[in-house]
């Protein structure tokens, strides 16, 4: 018998999309970024309250929070700057993450369809992520470029999507 999870997988109704400026529950989305178990996730909510965001992710960055009412169940960010060092590459999708218990429902589809539709109201025609997981992105229409050692030095996929 599906879950109340599985009941949902094909009505996008039932989320709607939170970005982190306007929401108002920040402290909130603190405290779940700081349960998430992805190391990531750690590093994020650290560049918020240490108000270093775009410092490190560039100006004008963002970050979208998926809601299943109000419940966070997963986030996305769409940034200037990502993990790999290149100016001329630009916006870039990152840190997607979906809860453990949502996945398979069809929720990185939502953020990453809700983020690409921003980057191109914001006029970009081309955007880039950079992961070390093969098959996901390119069910989203992604396509691999290449791969390149990220600012840590670990080799890291990059992929791009035309808008």
């Amino acid at each position: 018998m599906p879950n109340q999870h599985t009941q949902r997988k094909h009505s996008d109704s039932a989320f709607h999309i939170q970005a982190w400026h306007s929401h108002p529950q920040q402290q909130r989305m603190l405290a779940f970024l700081s349960s998430c178990e992805w190391r990531a996730a750690g590093f994020l909510h650290a560049l918020l309250v240490e108000n270093r965001f775009e410092d490190v992710l560039g100006p004008e960055g963002h970050l979208y929070f998926l809601m299943a009412g109000e419940e966070p169940v997963g986030f996305i960010t769409l940034t200037q700057r990502d993990c790999i060092a290149d100016e001329s590459l630009f916006p870039w999708l990152g840190f997607l993450y979906t809860v453990p218990q949502w996945r398979g429902q069809g929720c990185a589809g939502m953020l990453l369809r809700h983020a690409l539709a921003e980057a191109g109201r914001q006029g970009y025609r081309q955007v880039y992520l950079a992961t070390d997981h093969v098959g996901l992105y390119e069910r989203h229409g992604f396509t691999y470029v290449e791969s390149r050692p990220d600012v840590w030095g670990e080799m890291s996929r990059i992929y791009t999507i035309r808008l």
